[in-house]
């Protein structure tokens, strides 16, 4: 059912002064009236534009916010990601994700605090923010992550497997991975018995996709963990997980 959202609300958000709490807040958020509120030296040049894409799809409308942001002079990521504004901290990932100053590997080091973001929505645009580099230079970005899958936080882990998704969500898919799946065995290998259901849902997600265009690839790995993790829940788990669609 989806869940409505009241004008006391609306207003919340719209000033900046709450983070969304489910997903019909998150796409209710008028970004022309945020950023008003949030960055109220912009002239009207820079809200206008905003509020002309208010139909378009939320990542656009995301891309769209960070360029209008460094156009107009308040291109500092930092200066966004502590926001109370969870948008306005999916502003920074998007901020960080088109800095032309940084490299591929400075991106996603900037981006690790804002993957750990308390936040949902902040987690996944951490991600997003970074997925067309992700797209042009998977292996790249494969040999960087691979460090994050032993991080201590959960949510680290799971953002060095889900901005690596062979389809993803939302996104462009990474062509090599669909075709090639196994480069990515060593990651798939580090979290295959994570603690975490948050990271055993993307591992299990991960393989699902490699799935559609690899199923003999994913049914044989899931066939050897089975023989090698068989009384363990956590793989148990993602195996079911990644086997839901073959």
């Amino acid at each position: 059912m989806k869940q409505p959202v009241t004008r006391e609300r609306r207003g919340q958000l719209d000033r900046g002064e709450a983070e969304a709490t489910h997903l019909a807040e998150v796409l209710a958020v008028d970004f022309a009236k945020l950023m008003a509120n949030v960055a109220p030296g912009l002239p009207a040049s820079a809200i206008t534009p905003m509020r002309n894409a208010a139909k378009r799809g939320i990542t656009l409308r995301m891309q769209g916010a960070a360029t209008l942001l460094r156009v107009h002079g308040h291109g500092d990521h930092a200066q966004w990601s502590r926001h109370a504004s969870d948008t306005v901290r999916g502003w920074a990932c998007y901020l960080i994700g088109s800095d032309p100053g940084l490299s591929l590997e400075h991106k996603l080091d900037a981006l690790r605090a804002l993957a750990d973001d308390a936040h949902f929505g902040v987690r996944e645009w951490a991600w997003l923010a970074v997925r067309p580099h992700i797209v042009s230079e998977p292996l790249r970005v494969l040999t960087h992550l691979h460090g994050w899958s032993t991080d201590a936080s959960p949510n680290v882990r799971r953002f060095a497997c889900e901005a690596l998704r062979p389809r993803g969500v939302w996104a462009a898919h990474i062509a090599l991975f669909k075709q090639e799946p196994h480069h990515a065995l060593p990651l798939l290998q580090a979290l295959c018995r994570d603690a975490s259901r948050y990271v055993q849902d993307s591992v299990g997600n991960w393989l699902n996709d490699a799935g559609k265009s690899q199923p003999d690839w994913v049914r044989a790995l899931c066939s050897e963990w089975q023989e090698h993790h068989a009384d363990d829940p956590a793989n148990t788990y993602i195996r079911k997980r990644a086997l839901r669609s073959l």
